[in-house]
């Protein structure tokens, strides 16, 4: 009899979770209303990319540590290391130059109205895919809910991206207090051909994944991405791995910003 009550439980906790494209929506609602919060933000991102040979062997690395901050609504990334070395004083003064000028068009310019990055990608992959295995989860100690997904070769595809969603699956994974994206894995389980292979093609096993975390004041911010790239763009071959990781996500000195000055390392 407790078995069977815990099964019937179970399956009412199933039978109310939520559509995994309306959770999509109200990220996309908490997200604009924390816009103005992720700009009193600053963080480093360090992007690595190792370059593969056809057997996978890693034949050249190289990485970019950037400074990261928002000025009305754009990413603004400032250079501070190349390959773990830190710029020389005229590459770093001539760095300076070039991001003061962007602040100033930043400033001047219109605020953008795009969906935060990533969440439309997210939406075109769940416009063409079938969703099963709904499921609550505990992922990094939070309660989070998990949805995994094909995509289907039937679905009508209104874009490039959306026809390249068609050849993947993976799982999707939603922070079920805050209602944001939590987790992201990706695959494609089939070649992808644009223009027939003509301009470019993405082999099957290409794999991407991404991460998000809270960073306080109830912001969440990418903090980790991957991406295995096996690819052919016209003529030149790509294969590659690549990683992104943000780390070290502090309040910025907004007033500096608005003097037009980047924040000081």
């Amino acid at each position: 009899m407790k078995v069977l009550t815990l099964l019937l439980f179970a399956a009412c906790l199933r039978a109310q979770l939520p559509d995994p494209a309306a959770l999509l929506e109200e990220v996309k609602a908490n997200q604009h209303k924390l816009d103005a919060i992720r700009e009193n933000y600053t963080f480093h991102m360090i992007r690595r990319t190792d370059d593969l040979d056809k057997n996978g062997a890693v034949v050249k690395t190289t990485s970019f540590e950037r400074e990261v901050f928002f000025v009305n609504g754009r990413r603004i990334a400032r250079l501070v290391e190349r390959d773990g070395k830190e710029l020389t004083s005229s590459e770093d003064k001539a760095e300076q130059a070039r991001v003061r000028k962007v602040v100033e068009t930043a400033l001047k310019g219109p605020r953008p109205t795009r969906t935060s990055p990533g969440l439309a990608e997210i939406a075109g992959i769940l416009a063409v895919a079938k969703i099963s295995n709904p499921r609550r989860v505990l992922l990094r100690g939070r309660e989070s809910l998990a949805y995994d997904f094909t995509g289907d070769p039937k679905a009508h595809s209104s874009d490039l991206e959306q026809s390249a969603a068609k050849k993947m699956s993976g799982t999707l994974w939603f922070d079920e207090a805050d209602r944001q994206v939590a987790r992201l894995e990706v695959s494609f389980d089939a070649d992808f051909h644009i223009a027939g292979g003509l301009l470019a093609n993405i082999d099957k096993g290409t794999t991407m994944e991404m991460e998000q975390s809270p960073v306080g004041d109830g912001l969440w911010m990418q903090t980790l991405s991957a991406q295995h790239m096996d690819a052919r763009f016209v003529t030149k071959e790509i294969r590659e791995d690549v990683q992104v990781e943000s780390f070290n996500f502090q309040k910025l000195n907004v007033e500096a910003v608005q003097r037009v000055s980047p924040p000081a390392r």
